[in-house]
């Protein structure tokens, strides 16, 4: 399978940023390399980092420490040390909302002469357009993406509800097929990633409210949010109750605790490369807008006043070659952004994944949410907001009418101070995205 394809134009809608004067990198040999501080947002789960450090780096010349941090450390320490004039990271790599605020405050170094010297690698148009965060210059080269699928165990394929196409279900057949699951074995089977560390803001963000309101954050509390709601807590009551302890579905899926469940494809990676056979993979179910997902794009950037500018440089040559991308696809479970085919003995398990990628992006009614751009520290509150609606509505059983009206004023206040403009799904806006 070839990555060429990537986002739609909606992912071009983008926030705004000017960036004065350009301080250009230039391309050394990796050769020339001696020690080079990464510091990321992704890839820091134990496991993901070390195969980072020991296998997908392995044959760089140069020394690389690989540090990791959550995303508001991160925003933090980029900005801090860029007040303080005392720079120690020569790359960043980070999601695109991640890296949007570091161009306002000044912390990233365009980087157009990277890019040009890396035209040959085929990363799509659209990617590199991203990669500008609004400016008329290269900010960022596109790293990795992914994105986030179903799985579900074989065993429950014969529950589906009749007539259902796996591969382009609604939320309805969703509910039917959990019930038929729930009615049939007396277990509840279907899982979701609702655990502490969990993802679960993301499906709220990305999935279930595009496909029902076809926004994120201005038809919060709308007509068709509340049907939305009234509709995942019919939904839940046949969801594994342990769900709100779920923070990685692998091992619930492994452990056959569920047979449906959602996640990024990187959080079910494990399940489909230790049992391929067991599962399959396929998108997230369509509501009355569309069928809503959310493209996963981290980018590699250069901080302004880098220590190691030229050999940040030199490593984003070696992470884009294509047989580098290849390897990060088959130990992480993230997908190249460059022109890459993976190869026919690439483990059934990542095929798996690569599969559910591309049923999700080439559904013919996908609707893509992009990740959130412009909260900076605050992405953390954010989240809290749909995870606090979805705890009062569906655990509590609060009215929906109610907890929208007192989330959305909380999210309001959460976008007027931060003064992020909306992103795609919803309608761009000139200044803080309006709450309706």
């Amino acid at each position: 399978m070839t990555f060429t394809r990537r986002l739609s134009p909606a992912a071009r809608l983008m926030g705004a940023g000017i960036v004065a004067g350009a301080l250009l990198v230039p391309m050394v040999p990796a050769s020339a390399q001696q020690d080079v501080v990464f510091l990321s947002t992704q890839l820091r789960p134990i496991e993901e980092a070390q195969k980072v450090r020991s296998v997908i780096l392995k044959g760089f010349p140069g020394k690389v420490t690989y540090l990791v941090e959550e995303p508001p450390a991160f925003d933090v320490r980029m900005k801090a040390e860029g007040q303080a004039g005392k720079r120690t990271i020569s790359l960043a790599g980070a999601l695109h909302g991640e890296l949007q605020p570091l161009v306002a405050s000044g912390d990233l170094t365009p980087i157009d002469d990277i890019a040009a010297k890396l035209k040959d690698r085929g990363i799509p148009a659209s990617l590199m357009d991203l990669g500008k965060l609004g400016t008329q210059q290269q900010m960022y080269i596109p790293w990795m993406q992914a994105t986030y699928i179903m799985v579900a165990n074989k065993k429950a394929l014969p529950y589906l509800p009749a007539g259902a196409d796996i591969n382009a279900l609604t939320y309805d057949q969703l509910e039917a097929w959990g019930k038929a699951i729930t009615e049939k074995t007396g277990k509840r089977l279907i899982g979701f990633p609702a655990g502490p560390k969990g993802l679960m803001p993301r499906f709220y963000q990305g999935y279930l409210y595009p496909s029902f309101t076809g926004g994120v954050v201005t038809p919060f509390q709308s007509a068709d949010a509340e049907a939305m709601w009234a509709k995942f807590k019919g939904l839940w009551q046949y969801v594994n109750p342990n769900s709100t302890s779920y923070d990685f579905m692998q091992e619930p899926l492994m452990a056959e605790e569920v047979w449906v469940a959602f996640d990024h494809v990187a959080r079910v990676k494990d399940a489909l490369t230790q049992a391929p056979a067991e599962f399959v993979t396929f998108p997230a179910p369509a509501g009355p807008k569309g069928r809503g997902y959310m493209p996963v794009i981290a980018g590699l950037a250069v901080p302004k006043n880098a220590p190691d500018a030229a050999g940040a440089a030199g490593l984003i040559d070696f992470i884009s070659k294509p047989e580098t991308q290849v390897k990060t696809a088959a130990e992480v479970g993230f997908f190249p952004v460059v022109k890459a085919t993976l190869p026919a003995d690439l483990s059934p398990g990542i095929k798996l994944i690569a599969e559910g990628v591309d049923k999700t992006q080439n559904a013919k009614d996908a609707l893509p949410a992009l990740l959130p751009v412009g909260l900076g520290d605050k992405g953390g509150e954010f989240n809290k907001v749909y995870s606090d609606t979805f705890q009062r509505i569906v655990l509590r059983g609060e009215d929906i009418k109610t907890v929208l009206a007192s989330q959305a004023g909380v999210l309001k206040g959460l976008m007027e101070a931060t003064k992020a403009p909306c992103w795609a799904p919803d309608k761009p806006s000139q200044g803080a995205c309006p709450v309706n």
